[in-house]
């Protein structure tokens, strides 16, 4: 039961307000004396709002008697709950009262139209069936329904009203849809304990997480055994193996992008059988810098929002389950020194820095003492491995591995993972997906032990390490698949997997402003849309979109994924765009990928260019190419439910800003299936 209180119509006007304010304290776990008086007080008017208006209409409709009614309606992900969820027949009323004199009917609105979108979305009784989001405040201004709107997502414009028009505005429903008076009554306890699965975004999930959820109740309901519970309890098992048999293992977990290798690895640090609270037996690595700062910053938020602690023991409480993996590396480098945790989750591991980009990095810091220690295993793969093998009986390395995430020059990619386990570390053993070790879509074709696999080496082939379904786009799994053929130059292919996604829109405009327009007219509720851009598309500039390093270093890109909807740094205002190192392993519900001329079509392919000075260089550097065709693959898979690609128009006065490149770009985008806006 996630309603505190349900019941009929007839029944609930025949319940003494008392009864049901008990009913309801008893439900959050207070006793009556307990209660805010505030919360008792809004109660009280609510229940005697909604008994006064549903009687009237019992009078003029006695069938309405039957209409199912439920109070406080939990909503996990929101961690809300709905005021009030009427159901008239098949259709779904969500009811927000603001029982205060002030005015507050935009806010009132924006979440009642959310509470609504999540039903749709996630909650089995609820999909296909119209939900209409109403805002009921005491001095609300409107006090009509707009009864011509047709909608196909069946989530009508949310409404404000007056605490007495209640029941005028469902008589104005029912007279203009009698469709709906033909349908059977939906059940109110069948309605209530229908299943709701929500599918966070990571930061999300994260909170879910911290505050005690399990993955098990983010798990999408059509992924079957391949999903985030089977992998996390595989991870769990192979843990609790090395610890029993005084193994050194290493687990390499794959999947689509948005597929939720953060969120299985996020679950195992918080895990029962592996947490140990505030001294984790396991820690969450990465090197995605804003993915740290954005998820630190939003938890820490969260847990001062429910008072438990000063900011800097809840910095210090955060940080010590999710930390940056080259911090990690550097402060147990020496052989002396052996890390807290028995068992570390790298994320994106294929984006570990190969043993050049260590070693300058070493060079740059100028510390001699440093450069000394680094002898051998010169590699990220190389250090985590050492480190971890000190320990004198088990420990655990699970890496996350994504395809064509590479987005910089230095990062090693999945073979020198096995390349180091090969030639230095060939007492672990390996625990990996079948697409590790092959080399599948998922990895863009990279393979483990792509070298050659060496005799002796313990290798366990395990299905379960994949996630093939995307769980970031949970209206349409093949997004990932068609971003992959249009990077790949494949239109024809793209063409026919675009026929295949019609419940996530893919458009194409060539002004910015129309981009702009689509993504606020999508974006409903508490959803959240953002500009995207190739950090190389420098001359967006000349459109009003910086991507500069300067700027972007500037910028508080955490305010940009966390801020309110209205605040002028939210990425909700489309001022600012993130580029692949701000989004990378984050997502917005709705993105517009502004198109740089850094990564263009032409009637041979792709054309790789770099901005020197003020003109355009050609790329030649194989491997240059591919970290910029992984930019495009990260922008494009950055949507939760819909993308609008711009494409500039150019200048035919301005030479790296070529119309026809553009022109050309917009041409092949078409040939793959995307709907001209």
């Amino acid at each position: 039961m996630a309603a505190l209180f349900r019941t009929t119509v007839a029944q609930f006007i025949e319940t003494q307000t008392s009864d049901v304010v008990g009913v309801l304290s008893q439900g959050i776990g207070n006793s009556f004396s307990n209660l805010l008086a505030t919360t008792i007080i809004s109660w009280e008017r609510t229940i005697s709002v909604l008994r006064g208006e549903l009687t009237k209409l019992v009078a003029e409709i006695p069938s309405a008697s039957g209409w199912g009614l439920l109070l406080e309606y939990d909503i996990p992900r929101r961690n809300k709950r709905i005021d009030a969820v009427l159901l008239i027949r098949s259709s779904v009323f969500v009811l927000e009262f603001k029982t205060g004199d002030t005015g507050r009917e935009a806010a009132a609105k924006t979440q009642a139209e959310d509470y609504a979108l999540e039903l749709r979305d996630f909650h089995s009784a609820s999909h296909d069936r119209v939900l209409v989001p109403i805002a009921i405040c005491r001095r609300a201004a409107e006090h009509q329904l707009p009864v011509t709107y047709v909608n196909e997502d069946v989530v009508w414009p949310p409404i404000a009203i007056g605490d007495a028009s209640l029941c005028d505005l469902i008589l104005l429903y029912l007279r203009d849809n009698t469709c709906w008076l033909d349908e059977a009554q939906l059940n109110v306890a069948g309605w209530d304990d229908s299943a709701y699965k929500p599918v966070p975004n990571i930061i999300e999930a994260a909170r879910m997480l911290y505050s005690g959820q399990s993955i098990r109740d983010l798990s999408h309901s059509h992924a079957d055994v391949h999903n985030l519970t089977a992998t996390t309890d595989l991870i769990v098992e192979s843990i609790a193996r090395a610890q029993r048999d005084t193994q050194k293992i290493i687990c390499f977990v794959t999947g689509v992008p948005g597929a939720g290798k953060t969120l299985a690895g996020l679950n195992v640090v918080h895990h029962p059988d592996i947490s140990a609270g505030d001294s984790p037996a396991a820690t969450f690595l990465t090197g995605n810098g804003p993915l740290v700062k954005i998820v630190t910053q939003a938890l820490v938020r969260d847990y001062r929002g429910r008072a438990m602690g000063t900011r800097a023991d809840l910095l210090r409480r955060v940080q010590s389950h999710i930390q940056n993996v080259h911090g990690f590396l550097k402060e147990h480098r020496r052989r002396d020194k052996l890390p807290p945790e028995r068992v570390v989750i790298f994320d994106e591991a294929q984006r570990a820095w190969d043993a050049n980009k260590v070693f300058k990095k070493a060079r740059q810091r100028a510390l001699a003492s440093e450069i000394e220690t680094l002898v051998e295993n010169l590699s990220e793969p190389g250090q985590m491995l050492d480190i971890m093998d000190r320990f004198p009986d088990w420990g655990v390395i699970v890496a996350l591995v994504g395809g064509g995430q590479e987005i910089h020059d230095g990062e090693a990619g999945l073979a020198e993972w096995g390349r180091t386990i090969r030639q230095h570390f060939p007492h672990w053993r390996v625990i990996a997906s079948p697409e590790a070790i092959s080399g599948g879509e998922a990895t863009s074709g990279s393979s483990l032990f792509s070298e050659g696999l060496s005799a002796g080496i313990d290798v366990e082939v395990q299905p379960l390490m994949h996630l093939p379904v995307s769980v970031r786009s949970f209206r349409a799994e093949a997004v990932a698949e068609w971003v992959n053929a249009v990077v790949a130059g494949e239109a024809d292919d793209a063409a026919k997997i675009a026929a295949q996604v019609t419940s996530f829109p893919i458009v194409l405009t060539r002004s910015l402003e129309a981009a702009r327009t689509w993504l606020s007219t999508q974006t409903r509720g508490l959803r959240r849309c953002g500009l995207l851009a190739s950090s190389g598309a420098l001359r967006l500039r000349a459109d009003g979109i910086e991507v500069s390093s300067d700027f972007r270093n500037g910028f508080p890109f955490e305010e940009w994924f966390l801020a309110p909807l209205d605040d002028i740094r939210s990425s909700n205002r489309l001022e600012v765009a993130a580029t692949e190192f701000e989004c990378q392993g984050l997502e917005v519900d709705f993105a517009g990928v502004c198109w740089g001329g850094d990564f263009v079509r032409t009637a041979d392919g792709w054309l790789f260019r770099q901005l020197k000075g003020a003109k355009w260089q050609q790329v030649k550097n194989v491997k240059t190419r591919q970290f910029m065709t992984n930019k495009y693959r990260v922008l494009m898979t950055r949507a939760r439910e819909g993308m609008v690609l711009w494409i500039p128009r150019g200048d035919p006065a301005d030479i790296t800003r070529d119309p026809a490149l553009f022109d050309a770009t917009a041409q092949y985008l078409e040939r793959c299936g995307v709907r001209i806006l």
